[in-house]
């Protein structure tokens, strides 16, 4: 019996966990995944998203981020427009974010951090499928602008998300 112990032992210590990405994340927190390269404006969203009590991860590449998408349907997200990439209309994740159905795309809050348009612009937020605007002008507002508009959004959403739930299609 010693010995079976010690091979699962053994075979614990050698398994290779960077394809379970989501091992460290408490169940019972709510989670957020922060996609910006900038390191200020990274740690700045980080510390309001902290603040606000998520679990964070932090993608550096936009393979990463779509790697944790794919395993996890993360509470808020912020990205920057051109997050791994030269142009938004090549932003891999924003792209995956706006082709989820509808009672995925509902449980997440995207928040896009722009340098060309307004914060809370709505109009451009729904053009871009993404509840919120932030520019990066405002960024050290971000912990307020947050708090305010994902109460907002969770107020908006409740029933809508109750009942995704009650009738089981999530």
């Amino acid at each position: 019996m010693s010995d079976e112990k010690m091979t699962q032992e053994t075979s614990s210590e050698t398994m290779d966990y960077s394809a379970r990405p989501f091992g460290y994340l408490s169940p019972d927190k709510e989670t957020a995944m922060v996609c910006h390269q900038d390191g200020f404006i990274r740690e700045t969203i980080s510390n309001a998203l902290k603040e606000l009590d998520y679990d964070l991860v932090e993608p550096v590449t936009f393979k990463e981020a779509l790697r944790y998408m794919r395993f996890h349907i993360f509470d808020v997200i912020v990205l920057d427009e051109n997050f791994d990439t030269d142009t938004w209309e090549t932003n891999y994740v924003l792209n995956y974010i706006q082709e989820l159905i509808m009672p995925i795309r509902r449980q997440t809050f995207v928040a896009l951090i722009s340098e060309t348009y307004p914060t809370m612009d709505n109009m451009r937020a729904y053009n871009k499928s993404v509840n919120l605007i932030i520019n990066k002008k405002e960024i050290t507002e971000t912990g307020l602008i947050l708090r305010k508009e994902i109460a907002e959004n969770n107020d908006f959403y409740f029933l809508f998300r109750e009942n995704i739930r009650k009738f089981g299609k999530i």
